[in-house]
């Protein structure tokens, strides 16, 4: 196995501390284990010194091998880290064949080389200059001082240029993005406070009549609106078992239901397990249907526009979206639909997720924090405040005359979740946010997989700005709301955010090693990241520990954001592509019970194992005249880790402005590019998530 890089098991057994008695087991297996007897009795003046002497000693040693065993694993990691260099990089094993992953050079991993070279080059330049010993307070001409050699004549030119003509520049857009960075961080503490103010007073969305019952006897579900439920999938043979068992699940009348199975697999033993799946509850009473695209035009957008334009649409209310790794609990319908009763502006309810293996590695509990500052904060404060959020593609029931008012599915952009939020949110129809409403979903827990996801859902959204801008100007909601959409919603925190996270952070402070006349203030380095990576945590208080490693992740991912956010405002080609996000089916059936909390539906179906094998799609495929599925399964690709070039050239590039500010004495600056650097590596060398022979 490749080595891995994650501290979340050491964090775990540091939790058991204290008890009587107290066991300290160091990792490193040089240690041996100390069994220590807690005292009895507390520290007490005057009487008992001797044994209170001893009680310190105890605590002194206990403290001392706490402090040994976070040496011990800084060393394992820093090992690791060197291990993977020589393995992955110098030797080449345990990676993706070179023949068929080839990456392109973009001009994004170019500018950053070229970065690097001029980096190294200036870095023996400062060190030569450094051991002659020739230091200037400031810039001068050489009449300031007595020019020894024609290296020193290039050497004092070079600082006089640099002051002059590069500083300045340097200078304004460093204060260009510092402002940037401020009105980012108002925005940031402006949503905190908001979700401050709806937690303390209780600010929750209600129902006008949470009762469906219809008042006539003979006609009890009467009240109950008719529900279309959608599952697309593509070639999810991990998931789509447990996904169209919980959804068969739903607690809601079964004539006034109809789920639809949407899959675009092109892998033909996929098709058949997933029909046979449909097959298994449609025996057992389920109004389910399976729906195949031979084509996948549209992805996602295509395959939800091609099922609503089914005939049989027309007479369903409602419609509720669910991804094929979604497990919704059985009242997910009877505490969302409520809310449109009454309230004929609403278009949209939207319920909060939740995450199965939140707690799977490192990768996926840094996920957990910025989904759920996600959800807690930007959905709930959007959603209480201005009934408009960006629709999450999943988890979200809306009214079926509010899709078709605002054009419905459009396969325009590779966000149509949020595409089509925001043509509702321009025909006027109000969105809400129910944020005790969960439903259990997957993290992707590889960075490659991860990657790919942020990679779409940064490059559309600007691909969205540039289509819909006209329509937001032209249209006739208010102008506060064009202001917000236009501004906020996608300025703000779709483009200037991934902007000066990695400009400032990733080119402009290690630049300013090398350019020391424009600085960098020490505030914008270190108290207001800290500061907002503080409030990016408080939704989920148990991942405090990993405040300092989200920090340093959020900026490593800032160069995927960014680049994406490039190629959707200006339409490159990488911004058209649509990867299915790689999923391990974490959740069982075991863990899909444990989550069914309320009432089970009032005939209740038995969850046994799938009845979807080969065998008996042998027969229905006689039937139905279809050619058979391979007797033997294809086998899977094999995996392997990748080197992600960007990430281990900014990795270098910032190593190299670290050794260049010890020559400054600029401390908080070289421990902060040193971690980031570190942290550049740890992604570059794929060490972090999944790891993989």
């Amino acid at each position: 196995m490749a080595p891995s890089f994650d501290f979340v098991d050491w964090w775990n057994k540091e939790q058991h501390r204290g008890g009587t008695p107290v066991v300290v087991k160091m990792e490193n297996p040089n240690y041996s284990m100390l069994e220590i007897e807690s005292p009895k009795t507390g520290f007490e003046g005057g009487k008992d010194k001797g044994k209170n002497a001893k009680q310190l000693t105890w605590v002194l040693l206990l403290k001392a091998h706490r402090a040994a065993g976070c040496v011990a694993w800084v060393a394992l990691g820093l090992w690791t880290v060197l291990a993977a260099i020589k393995k992955r990089l110098i030797l080449g094993q345990g990676l993706a064949d070179p023949n068929t992953e080839r990456p392109r050079k973009g001009r994004l991993f170019k500018a950053i080389t070229g970065f690097l070279v001029f980096a190294i080059f200036m870095l023996c330049v400062e060190v030569g200059a450094h051991m002659m010993g020739w230091h200037f307070v400031g810039p001068h001409w050489p009449p300031a001082f007595g020019v020894r050699n024609l290296p020193h004549a290039i050497y004092v030119g070079w600082i006089y240029f640099r002051a002059e003509y590069i500083a300045p520049p340097l200078q304004f857009l460093i204060n260009f993005c510092i402002y940037l960075f401020l009105l980012q961080s108002a925005d940031r503490i402006l949503l905190c406070l908001g979700c401050l103010w709806i937690k303390w007073k209780n600010i929750k969305p209600i129902p006008v009549n949470s009762s469906l019952e219809s008042d006539d006897l003979e006609q009890p579900d009467k009240g109950y609106p008719m529900v279309l439920v959608q599952i697309p999938m593509c070639n999810e043979r991990e998931v789509y078992e447990q996904s169209i068992g919980a959804v068969c699940q739903l607690d809601w009348p079964r004539h006034r239901m109809l789920v639809q199975v949407l899959d675009d697999s092109d892998d033909v033993e996929t098709q058949f397990l997933i029909k046979g799946e449909v097959s298994k509850w449609q025996q057992k009473g389920v109004n389910i249907i399976y729906r195949h695209r031979t084509n996948r035009t549209g992805y996602k957008a295509g395959n939800l526009k091609s099922a609503m334009n089914c005939a049989y649409v027309k007479d369903y209310e409602f419609v509720t979206i669910f991804d094929a790794d979604f497990q919704p609990k059985a009242d997910f319908l009877k505490r969302t639909l409520p809310h449109f009763r009454d309230n004929p502006e609403l278009g949209l309810v939207q319920a909060r997720w939740s995450f199965v293996n939140k707690d799977e590695n490192l990768l996926t509990r840094l996920q957990n924090i910025n989904l759920s500052f996600h959800f807690e904060v930007e959905q709930q404060v959007n959603g209480v405040f201005l009934n408009f959020f960006g629709f999450n593609g999943t988890a979200g029931v809306w009214r079926i005359k509010a899709l078709e008012e605002c054009g419905g599915w459009l396969e325009r952009t590779t966000v149509e979740d949020m595409d089509v939020a925001v043509r509702a949110h321009l025909c006027g129809w109000k969105f809400i946010f129910l944020n005790d409403v969960r439903s259990m979903c997957e993290l992707p827990e590889s960075y490659e997989a991860y990657r790919k996801q942020q990679h779409r859902w940064h490059s559309g959204p600007m691909q969205l700005f540039r289509l819909c801008l006209p329509d937001i100007i032209t249209s006739k909601v208010s102008a506060l709301k064009k202001a917000n959409l236009i501004f906020l919603f996608f300025l703000l925190r779709k483009l200037i955010l991934p902007f000066y996270s990695f400009t400032l952070f990733c080119i402009i402070l290690p630049v300013t090693m090398f350019v020391p006349e424009a600085q960098l203030p020490v505030w914008v380095v270190c108290y207001i990241p800290a500061l907002m990576s503080f409030l990016n945590v408080l939704p989920s208080p148990r991942s405090f520990p990993f405040l300092i490693p989200y920090l340093l992740f959020e900026n490593t991912m800032s160069v995927t954001k960014f680049n994406a956010m490039i190629s959707g405002l200006f339409q490159l080609s990488s911004a058209h592509e649509w990867v299915v996000t790689k999923k391990t089916g974490r959740a069982s059936e075991a863990d899909l019970l444990s989550l069914q909390e309320s009432k089970p539906p009032p005939a209740k179906l038995s969850r046994g194992a799938s009845e979807s094998g080969l065998d008996a799609l042998k027969q229905k495929q006689e039937q139905m005249h279809l050619p058979p599925p391979p007797l033997v399964p294809s086998a899977p690709k094999k995996k392997a880790n990748r080197l992600y070039r960007k990430e281990l050239a900014l990795a270098f590039l910032l190593l190299t402005a670290a050794a260049r500010s010890l020559l400054s004495a600029k401390g908080v600056h070289f421990y902060f590019l040193l971690f980031q650097g570190i942290s550049f590596l740890v992604v570059g060398l794929d060490l972090i998530g999944e790891q993989v022979s």
